[in-house]
């Protein structure tokens, strides 16, 4: 039986707020995703293993058995679906919101809006609840260029500070959801690896606990 946990994570944001997460649970990387070029990274521990891949890879690495356990936005386990996880933990790291946004003196009223979004999904959904229709162009970056230049009337988009929605004359509109990194588990790998998975989960559970008894405290 294989018995290495494997654990998905992208570069960026998520990787350096998971770190301290994963050092309480005693798992710290060998190698440097920055400098290294590896995709697999070792840790200190032999049978645990990190995996680098694209942030909206890593529900599907996970669903799939590639990898035991990740850390995804919620956003794009929104996007996703995530029928084949678990997702035991919100991590409290990587927050920002799902806003619908765009110019203030934009289209409103019974037309028919265009909505620039890489999360179509998620933009369906949550117009679909209202009750209207609305034409959803799929882009994969640079979302606040589609107003400017006529493609869209609204985007959908995560929104950290907002400095670069009003840098390009848009403001946040409507709020969709609240977004933070969830820990994912895939069902066959806690059935097979129950107690390193729990025992994983249990102790970054400590950690996040413990980082906000601190921000209380503050």
């Amino acid at each position: 039986m294989n018995t290495t946990l494997t654990i998905a994570l992208s570069k960026g944001r998520i990787f350096k707020e998971t770190l301290p997460l994963l050092a309480h649970a005693g798992i710290v990387p060998v190698d440097d995703p920055d400098t290294s070029r590896k995709l697999i990274l070792d840790t200190n521990h032999p049978e645990i293993k990190l995996v680098i891949i694209r942030a909206s890879d890593v529900p599907t690495y996970v669903e799939y058995g590639a990898a035991d356990v990740g850390v995804a936005g919620k956003d794009v386990l929104m996007e996703h679906g995530g029928d084949g996880l678990y997702e035991p933990l919100d991590l409290k790291i990587a927050c920002c919101r799902l806003m619908l946004a765009g110019p203030a003196s934009g289209k409103n009223g019974e037309a028919r809006m265009r909505i620039a979004t890489k999360y179509v999904a998620s933009t369906r959904r949550y117009f679909a609840a209202q009750g209207k229709q609305v034409e959803i162009i799929k882009l994969y970056g640079s979302m606040e260029l589609a107003p400017l230049v006529g493609l869209a009337d609204r985007i959908v988009d995560v929104v950290d500070t907002g400095n670069t929605l009003r840098a390009n004359g848009l403001e946040p509109l409507e709020h969709i959801a609240d977004i933070s990194s969830r820990l994912i588990v895939n069902k066959a790998s806690m059935k097979m690896k129950h107690a390193a998975v729990k025992t994983l989960i249990e102790r970054i559970g400590e950690a996040v606990a413990a980082k906000e008894l601190m921000q209380r405290k503050k």
